[in-house]
């Protein structure tokens, strides 16, 4: 495939969220207002999530680590790693967990008639996300693409993913892939999106497709949902490893043991 131009060529700057906004806590500096701040303007804007699981599989991962330390908005998925802040500074911070992005921006999009597409996931999971924002957001323009299912993708396939993207020209791309695959994706390849957010939403794409149970509100509100998920998918607890590391980390920040630099002298 020829080589897909990049997006961004007038030199502005995408949005991100500026130190004030930000609670920082064991080397990141997480996104702590509401979501409606958000501008949906281009060049387009990273968001990722952060959790213990994250933070324990970015110790290991460089690029995975950029990512989050480098996102221009980094929200609080759950509110384990927020005890962090509050442990470390006594300070708290706002969770704005996946389906809290997703539908959030989804709702923005339907009130300005906007563009929304989706990448990752199959064929089959796609149909059903566009069939259902049909039904439940009739002024969303929707679009997807199915990437190929590998550990890594090729330089052939992410023109083709990138070229797919800038065909549509969304507002807000949802990145449906398995973690930590979306958040790298969106990392490295943001500046060749002709869109205004990047997102990466991970299990979303299978609830809001029916391939999985939703979640109830319930869970989400007392912070439970983690259980939820863990029953509905055994599989879940091989990550539970990266959990124990981020306590052991904290543990140790709080004797000050392990010192942890600036997430991003340069934000702002």
């Amino acid at each position: 495939m020829a080589d897909v131009e990049p997006a961004t060529t007038s030199g502005a700057k995408p949005d991100r969220a500026s130190p004030d906004q930000c609670v920082e806590a064991m080397g990141y500096a997480v996104y702590n207002e509401d979501l409606a701040l958000i501008p949906l303007r281009r060049p387009c804007s990273t968001i990722q999530t952060i959790s213990p699981i994250s933070y324990g599989n970015a110790t290991r991962d460089e690029t995975y680590r950029d990512a989050m330390q480098q996102a221009d908005y980094l929200c609080l998925d759950g509110v384990y790693f927020g005890l962090a802040s509050v442990v470390l500074d006594g300070k708290t911070m706002k969770p704005n967990q996946g389906p809290d992005i997703f539908y959030h921006f989804m709702e923005r999009l339907q009130a300005k008639k906007g563009r929304v597409f989706f990448l990752g996931a199959s064929p089959a999971t796609l149909k059903k996300m566009e069939e259902r924002t049909h039904r439940d957001y009739p002024d969303i323009e929707v679009g997807s693409y199915s990437p190929p299912f590998k550990p890594e993708f090729t330089d052939e396939d992410n023109d083709a993913m990138i070229a797919a993207v800038n065909a549509f020209k969304p507002d807000v791309v949802f990145l449906g892939m398995t973690a930590p695959k979306q958040e790298k994706w969106g990392y490295l390849h943001r500046d060749r999106l002709d869109a205004s957010i990047v997102a990466a939403v991970g299990g979303v794409f299978d609830w809001y497709a029916g391939n999985r149970k939703e979640i109830h509100w319930f869970w989400w509100k007392i912070y439970m949902a983690w259980l939820i998920r863990t029953i509905d998918r055994p599989e879940l607890l091989k990550r539970y490893p990266q959990i124990a590391k981020f306590f052991w980390h904290l543990m140790l920040a709080r004797v000050g043991i392990k010192k942890h630099p600036d997430p991003n002298p340069n934000r702002g």
